[in-house]
């Protein structure tokens, strides 16, 4: 035989092995180890990207009670308006007067924007409301729905007329009814009659609210965080607990109460980047802590409120003393955190316990931890956090703290931090890691060398941010599942998980890539969301022991990109294993299952798509989207055997009940 043809037989043959080497997991089913905590897959949400006023929350309106520094933002006027500063409620004292413009063919009156237009649905009812009274006798105003921009004959589609009764401020309702789907609506009111009328927190929801409460929700959004099965949600942030500067960190007390009089805080994304700059971006705190709460309630979640230790961003504020509280002036900040859990947890008869009663939950919220600081760093964050352990320690000794490691994944100020958290004895460290495709490919064993007996881990933030494609393609979805495999691995060292940001306005956004896109009418779930779902809805209630040639299946040398973990369902029982595949091709494997005999039918989910750059749209909301399928297994000599071929770039879960 020719040379050269032996040596490309041979090539071919080696080639053609390499193709059909089947890879061997094996799975002791018998052997149920650490418990994986209800908690480990769970939300994250902070007000970034719209993600609250504009977003989750429900109001439609735009500065609706005229305190932004600019109080006419949002509005456009036209007529006799006047805006005044003595309204009935003390944190939002401005108000507007609308009066006869002098001449029965001119119009006083206001229009509202909303956020990048007011969205409504054919069929759908929306509840105005407005504080008012009238000055002189009765007063009236007209409440429309308007397309700005209509080709038609009439710009209005809806219309319904309020007359106010009373000089006292009062507050009035009225319901309008679209008759079209629109996601660039504005809400007009046009001044009727002669006498002034003074108008205070002018608001629009939707009926149809999530659970239907008013200052409620949006449905479809909130719905899709119900759908997550989330173990745990945390809020409100992120930067925004902190603020630019102290004056406008999040204060939790300002956001309950009458949501009429909660005052407007600034927002700090609003001009943290100058290529993504919106100067309308505040904080209304109509989304308040009470309803954060109501919202880990409903859909199922431990809640995990994260308030300020007394420092403003250190990011934005160089790491300098001066901007953040002195040491000896924390106690304000101290009492804020142990009068939350009295919030949350306290007695009817308690002086927060009845606040929460006030609001219509007397029933306790059983909050288990809560967050001090985020995401900061050094002594400057290590010497005021002690004071805080301590007084949440003597008073709620059952209350779980959480600490943070800082912003970095790994390096000296990493370190430092777990090693302070450590002498501090948090109970969890909040890691953060938004890092590039390489680092989420070769940190398949990073939970594996934990000290088991330090604190555990909340990995609190973090997301796959591919390498120049930095938006939610379908590749670095797959890669946030390979490494998840290593959370789920290592349940007795992680105890909590979650993806961020959560949500974003696709005209409004900051930051990206987000678990949850959305406009003024539509949203769609990313392919990460779908991760995210698939493990909270399988994750189980034990590890189980799954290697390869004895060796965690972590993408290590010889295991051809595969990440895999199992875990053991006791109340259902089955098995769940769970395999990516992250090489370019497509690997063969076997599911050695130990501890399970015959040929049992196999379940399977399985995330696979051809173009990596792929991502869901709002056109598209289901382009990649998990597919339900099943496989056979066969009877080995000892144990049920899953022969299968992973597709390139994928992940596929197995689920098998136990006779």
């Amino acid at each position: 035989m020719n040379i050269k043809l032996l040596t490309c037989a041979f090539a071919l043959f080696t080639t053609m092995n390499a193709m059909a080497q089947t890879h061997v997991m094996d799975i002791k089913t018998t052997k149920a180890g650490v418990a994986v905590q209800p908690t480990m897959y769970g939300l994250f949400f902070e007000d970034i990207n719209y993600a609250a006023d504009g977003g989750l929350y429900g109001e439609l309106v735009k500065n609706r009670s005229f305190e932004f520094p600019q109080p006419f933002m949002g509005w456009q006027t036209f007529g006799s308006v006047e805006l005044k500063s003595d309204g009935p409620f003390e944190r939002c004292p401005h108000y507007v007067r609308l009066s006869h413009p002098g001449h029965s063919d001119r119009r006083s009156g206001l229009a509202n924007e909303g956020y990048f237009g007011i969205g409504v649905r054919k069929g759908e009812d929306y509840r105005f409301t407005v504080w008012a009274r009238a000055l002189k006798g009765e007063a009236g105003f007209k409440v429309q729905l308007i397309d700005p921009k209509s080709m038609g004959e009439r710009q209005e589609f809806a219309n319904v007329n309020v007359n106010v009764t009373s000089g006292e401020w009062k507050q009035y309702e009225v319901v309008l009814r679209s008759d079209r789907t629109m996601e660039k609506a504005q809400l007009r009111i046009f001044f009727t009659g002669k006498n002034p009328v003074d108008l205070e927190h002018i608001s629009l929801f939707p009926v149809n609210t999530f659970k239907n409460r008013k200052n409620g929700l949006r449905r479809d959004i909130a719905q899709a965080l119900a759908d997550a099965h989330p173990g745990v949600f945390r809020f409100p942030g992120g930067c925004i607990v902190e603020g630019v500067d102290l004056e406008t960190r999040y204060q939790w007390k300002n956001s309950i109460g009458p949501v009429e009089n909660r005052p407007l805080n600034e927002n700090r994304w609003e001009y943290t980047f100058e290529h993504r700059f919106f100067p309308d971006y505040f904080q209304s705190y109509g989304l308040g802590f009470y309803e954060y709460f109501l919202l880990s309630e409903d859909i199922g979640a431990e809640p995990l409120p994260v308030l300020n230790v007394g420092m403003a961003c250190q990011f934005q504020n160089h790491n300098t003393e001066k901007a953040h509280v002195p040491y000896d002036e924390l106690q304000p900040y101290i009492q804020d955190c142990l009068d939350l859990i009295e919030f949350a947890n306290g007695d009817v008869n308690s002086e927060w316990g009845r606040k929460r009663a006030e609001m219509g939950h007397p029933e306790p919220f059983n909050l288990k931890m809560i967050g001090v600081g985020n995401e900061q760093w050094d002594t400057l964050y290590y010497k005021r956090l002690e004071p805080f352990v301590k007084a949440i320690r003597a008073k709620y000794p059952k209350i779980r703290i959480i600490g943070t490691s800082g912003p970095d994944s790994e390096g000296r100020m990493f370190e430092e931090g777990w090693k302070d958290m450590k002498r501090q004895k948090a109970d969890l460290v909040d890691e953060h890691f938004y890092r590039n495709e390489q680092w989420f490919l070769s940190h398949g064993l990073r939970y594996d060398s934990y000290d088991r007996k330090g604190p555990k881990v909340f990995a609190g933030e973090y997301a796959c941010h591919g390498k120049g494609k930095k938006w939610n393609h379908y590749e670095t979805s797959i890669l946030e599942a390979a490494l998840m495999t290593g959370f789920e691995r290592n349940a007795d060292v992680v105890w909590m998980t979650a993806y961020a940001p959560l949500l974003a306005h696709v005209e409004g956004w900051q930051w990206r890539p987000d678990l949850i896109w959305f406009d003024n009418t539509r949203m769609f779930k990313s392919v990460s969301y779908y991760v995210q779902q698939m493990y909270a809805m399988n994750k189980g209630t034990n590890v189980l022991p799954l290697t390869m040639a004895g060796k965690p299946v972590a993408g290590q040398e010889g295991q051809d990109g595969l990440f895999a973990s199992a875990v053991w369902d006791k109340d259902t029982k089955t098995v769940i294993v769970k395999v990516a595949n992250t090489s370019k091709t497509a690997q063969s494997i076997q599911l050695n299952l130990q501890g399970i005999k015959g040929a049992p039918t196999a379940g399977t989910i399985t995330l696979a798509h051809h173009e990596m750059d792929a991502e869901n749209t709002l056109d598209q909301p289901e382009r990649i989207v998990p597919k339900q399928g099943s496989i056979q297994c066969e009877a080995g000599k000892k144990n049920a055997l899953l022969n299968d071929e992973l597709p390139a770039m994928s992940f596929r879960l197995y689920k098998i009940v136990k006779e």
